[in-house]
C-alpha cells in the first residue's frame, strides 16, 4: 500500500463536509501513482468513486492532464506544421445515434486539414461502439500501429489515431475499474480535454452537460490551451445534432464566442439518425461516402461543413456545407478512405519505422 497515496485519498474521500480538493500538483501526483500502479487496486477504486462523488475541480483536472502529458503518448506534429483539428469524443462510444465522425475526418483530410482522433475499445459503462471499430468496419485497421507508425500515417494521409491499448497502456489498465465501480470516473472527463498531439492544433471537445463545458473552460485556462471548440454533440460526441440547435463554444487565442446554429436555418433540420444494427453501420457510412443521398448523408454534411469552416478551409458555414457535399458527390472523400486503407496496411507491414 502507498502511504503517500493514502493521504491524497483521505483528502478527497473524507465526506461532504471535511473533504478537500487536491492542488494541481497533488492531482498530478495522484494520477501518476494510479497510472504506474504505485497505488493499490483498492486505493485506485476508492479514489475514483470518491473523486466522482466529490466532483473534480479545474485545478485537479489540470493536474491529471499534466500527468497524462508526462506519462502518456504525444503524436508528433505533422512534418509541414499545418494546424490540425483534434476531435475528442467520449471513449464509451455511441449506443443510440449513428456516428459520422470518420466521414467528417475523411472530408477534412481530403480538404487538407489534418485530423487527430483518439480512443480505445469498448469502454464501460455504456460500452457503445468506439471509433476504432468504426474505422475497422470501413476497412482501416488502426489497432496495431505503433506511435511512430501512426505519425507516418498522419503525414501520408492527414489522419492520425492514438489508440489507448497500444499507445497508452498505463491508462488502458485503469479501464476495468470503470466496470467495477459502475460509474464513469473523472478520467472520462479528462479524456475529453486531453490532446495527445504535439503540433499546432485546435482541440474539439464533445460534451453533454453544461457544467462539463464550464469545467473545461477553466481547466484550459490553467493549462494555457487557447484554441479549443466545445460542442454539445450527439451523446456527448463531436457530432453536431440535427434535431436541435447546435450549441458551440469557440475559444481562439483567449477570446470566447458562443454560437447557436439552428440546422433549420441551413436546410439541415431533421431527426438524428438512430444507430440501428451496429454490423451494418460501416456499409451505411460507405453509402454516404459514395454520394448516396440519405438522412445520414445530411448529418455528415452538416458536421463536415461546420468543421471545414472552423478548420479554415471554408470562409463561411454555407461555403463549408457546399464543400462537404461536393466532396461526397465527387468521390473525393471516398478516395481519401481508399488511400487511408492502403497506407495503414503498408505502414503496418514495416515495423522498423522510427521518427526522423
Amino acid at each position: 500500500m502507498s502511504d503517500d497515496f493514502r493521504e491524497l485519498l483521505k483528502k478527497v474521500g473524507s465526506g461532504s463536509h471535511t473533504s478537500k480538493p487536491l492542488t494541481r500538483a497533488e492531482a498530478d501526483q495522484a494520477t501518476q501513482m494510479m497510472l504506474t500502479q504505485v497505488a493499490t487496486p483498492a486505493q485506485i477504486g476508492a479514489f475514483m468513486i470518491a473523486h466522482r462523488i466529490k466532483r473534480p475541480t479545474p485545478e485537479e483536472l489540470a493536474g491529471t492532464l499534466d500527468a497524462y502529458q508526462t506519462l502518456g503518448p504525444t503524436l508528433p506534429s505533422i512534418d509541414d506544421g499545418r494546424p490540425a483539428l483534434v476531435l475528442s469524443c467520449p471513449y464509451d462510444g455511441r449506443s443510440r445515434t449513428a456516428p459520422v465522425t470518420p466521414v467528417t475526418a475523411l472530408i477534412l483530410a481530403a480538404a487538407g486539414i489534418p485530423v487527430v482522433l483518439h480512443g480505445g475499445d469498448r469502454m464501460p459503462t455504456k460500452a457503445g461502439i468506439p471509433l476504432v471499430e468504426l474505422w475497422q468496419q470501413l476497412g482501416v485497421n488502426l489497432r496495431h500501429l505503433t506511435l511512430p507508425q501512426a505519425h507516418l500515417l498522419l503525414n501520408r494521409t492527414d489522419i492520425g489515431f492514438v489508440y489507448l491499448p497500444q499507445h497508452f497502456p498505463a491508462a488502458h489498465s485503469l479501464v476495468p475499474y470503470r466496470d467495477q465501480i459502475g460509474k464513469r470516473p473523472p478520467f472520462a472527463t479528462v479524456e475529453l480535454m486531453w490532446s495527445p498531439y504535439g503540433g499546432a492544433h485546435t482541440l474539439v471537445m464533445g460534451f453533454v452537460h453544461p457544467p462539463t463545458e464550464a469545467l473545461a473552460r477553466q481547466t484550459f485556462a490553467l493549462r494555457g490551451q487557447t484554441n479549443w471548440i466545445s460542442v454539445k454533440g450527439s451523446e456527448g460526441s463531436c457530432d453536431l445534432a440535427r434535431a436541435r440547435t447546435a450549441i458551440v463554444g469557440i475559444n481562439r487565442q483567449g477570446q470566447f464566442e458562443r454560437l447557436l446554429l439552428p440546422p433549420r436555418d441551413y436546410g439541415f433540420e431533421g431527426e438524428d439518425v438512430v444507430l440501428g444494427a451496429e454490423a451494418s453501420l460501416g456499409q451505411r457510412l460507405l453509402d454516404v461516402l459514395s454520394g448516396h443521398a440519405s438522412e445520414l448523408q445530411k448529418t455528415a454534411v452538416w458536421n463536415a461543413g461546420f468543421y471545414l469552416w472552423q478548420g479554415g478551409a471554408a470562409a463561411t458555414l454555407d461555403a463549408g456545407l457546399a464543400q462537404a457535399q461536393a466532396s461526397l458527390v465527387s468521390g473525393q472523400a471516398l478516395a481519401k478512405l481508399q488511400t487511408l486503407r492502403q497506407q495503414a496496411l503498408e505502414i503496418s507491414q514495416h515495423l522498423t519505422y522510427s521518427y526522423g
